[in-house]
């Protein structure tokens, strides 16, 4: 049985960092970003608790390969995939929780 996967774009506050990841089950990997479940981690050090994107994909494998195009993009492209459907940057992280 094939799984479906997600990618998300968490920020900060001041929305300057930006970070893309992956995973099968969003609404626990963003309560574990909200939580700092990872106190190391990449998102936990520069606070990024807010999800300002996400997109949903069929298998898993489908949103790896989205995350891994994303990741090469450049500041500029990537807040125009935020701002075709989030223009005002809001944290989707409260709907998600809701699912």
């Amino acid at each position: 049985m094939e799984r479906g996967g997600c990618i998300y774009i968490m920020t900060n506050y001041q929305r300057s960092t930006l970070y893309i990841g992956v995973t099968s089950d969003l609404r626990s990997r963003i309560c574990e970003h909200l939580t700092k479940f990872y106190p190391n981690s990449f998102t936990a050090k520069y606070e990024l608790t807010i999800c300002v994107y996400f997109e949903i994909h069929l298998t898993i494998e489908e949103a790896i390969a989205r995350e891994k195009q994303l990741k090469k993009w450049n500041r500029a492209k990537k807040e125009i995939l935020i701002n075709r459907s989030n223009k005002e940057w809001k944290d989707l992280s409260p709907e998600i929780m809701e699912w």
